[in-house]
């Protein structure tokens, strides 16, 4: 099929920061120590970009807690990168918090085949993505975060719109200003990093911004609904000798015990939350 130059055009979005041509150039003349140090500074770039959408994700952060706590789920939702670090940030909340796996929820284009493996075309079926939520029974308490660099990938406006149509909480993280997907959420996040190192690669800047901004999310979110105590993980699954470890470690410095009084007491609790209760204190 032919397509006019102004249709490729706008299809590709070239006009967006995040297809904007990098600001290196003849990246394959540089040596390993140029490249590193580039990309590093490029890297630098992004924590600013964070900081300055705080007020946005403080925002979103109030609207979900409030949904949280009334049993609402959090819904992570996108395709390729951004996908992929939505499963992620969410698979690590249960053994981190504690938290059923059904209270935040990843969902990436393509399915779980895709965190692996690129799904062709799966990020441009627009009605997809709603159709991959009804598997999770949304209701009107849930939330549904639209993750997109690019902020037009239809797989997640799509998404996002008949979240919000069914009465859902929405919002979004994207690396350009005033896209679609921002438009169609409650709350969006923009995190404007500026082009990438190698030019579309927005799994990079990009990339990195949405992963700090998820771990600001969800990590304010358990503090906020109790799975913290001081600045410890208290509610932390006991997985591994690491982990049995430090939480030992935990009920020493809280209780006062030995490390082997600890150690004993822990796993007879599951976890050092349940083993501080006050049911448990001699």
């Amino acid at each position: 099929m032919y397509l006019c130059p102004l249709i490729i055009h706008l299809y590709m979005g070239t006009d967006k920061i995040t297809e904007q041509p990098s600001r290196f150039d003849h990246l394959e003349q540089m040596s390993v120590v140029e490249l590193l140090r580039h990309i590093n500074e490029e890297d630098c770039r992004v924590a600013d970009s964070v900081r300055r959408a705080i007020p946005q994700v403080e925002a979103l952060v109030k609207a979900v807690e409030q949904r949280m706590k009334e049993g609402g789920r959090l819904f992570y939702i996108g395709a390729g990168t951004s996908g992929r670090l939505g499963v992620l940030d969410a698979s690590e909340l249960p053994p981190t918090f504690g938290v059923p796996d059904t209270k935040v929820i990843g969902i990436i284009a393509g399915g779980d085949e895709a965190l692996r493996h690129a799904v062709e075309r799966a990020e441009d079926i627009s009605e997809q993505g709603w159709k991959d939520l009804q598997v999770h029974h949304p209701t009107a308490l849930d939330t549904v975060l639209g993750i997109a660099a690019s902020g037009t990938t239809p797989y997640v406006i799509g998404a996002v719109k008949r979240a919000s149509e069914n009465g859902l909480l929405t919002g979004c993280i994207t690396s350009n200003p005033n896209t679609p997907l921002a438009k169609a959420v409650d709350f969006p996040i923009e995190t404007i990093v500026g082009p990438e190192f190698l030019t579309g690669s927005s799994r990079m800047k990009s990339g990195t911004a949405q992963k700090m901004v998820l771990n600001m999310i969800s990590t304010t979110l358990m503090i906020r609904m109790g799975r913290v105590q001081g600045n410890r993980m208290v509610n932390m699954q006991l997985t591994n000798a690491k982990l049995v470890d430090r939480g030992t470690r935990m009920l020493q410095d809280m209780l006062g015990l030995s490390y082997e009084e600890a150690q004993q007491r822990l796993l007879e609790a599951g976890s050092v939350n349940s083993a501080c209760s006050p049911k448990r204190k001699k």
